[in-house]
């Protein structure tokens, strides 16, 4: 076994641990809202980038992962994260060649199948209100996605990960 796939997997668990770590960092209250998926934005990009090193199966335990952070029911996100890295797996030539500015858009639209998602299994569990504070992470998604994918592909070029 050579060293390059071993270290394909420490740099892309390495990104996931630091968008779980985004993920549960508290923030003040006026500024929570508008707090991205970083999990989720994480994983499209090596969903996108290296479809045979991160897929389904890491969409599912690092869903799991964030359950347990969280504290919420086991397997919500888990759920919430599959069905969008799913599709995102099932076109991802067709992502490839999109600019980045489409790409953004397709995040969004996958990241808000993700928070219906959240909320769906969320009102199914116990009678909860939407406010539109819960859709503002959406349009963050959007906005920090260039710049995620610009930053994440420096680092699979500069370490060489495939």
């Amino acid at each position: 076994m050579s060293a390059f796939p071993l270290r394909s997997r420490l740099g892309i668990m390495a990104s996931l641990a630091l968008a779980l770590i985004l993920s549960i960092l508290p923030l003040p209250d006026i500024i929570a809202p508008f707090r991205p998926d970083w999990l989720l934005v994480t994983l499209l990009y090596w969903t996108i980038a290296l479809p045979h090193r991160a897929n389904v199966g890491t969409a599912f335990v690092a869903g799991l992962l964030l359950d347990l952070l969280l504290g919420s029911v086991l397997g919500v996100r888990a759920l919430a994260l599959v069905i969008p890295v799913y599709l995102a797996a099932s076109q991802f030539q067709r992502m490839r060649n999109y600019s980045v500015w489409q790409q953004a858009f397709v995040v969004g639209g996958l990241a808000m199948l993700n928070k219906l998602l959240i909320f769906w299994t969320g009102y199914l569990n116990s009678a909860i209100q939407v406010d539109y504070h819960y859709f503002w992470s959406i349009v963050s998604s959007m906005v920090f996605w260039p710049w995620i994918f610009l930053l994440l592909r420096k680092c699979r070029r500069q370490f060489a990960l495939t």
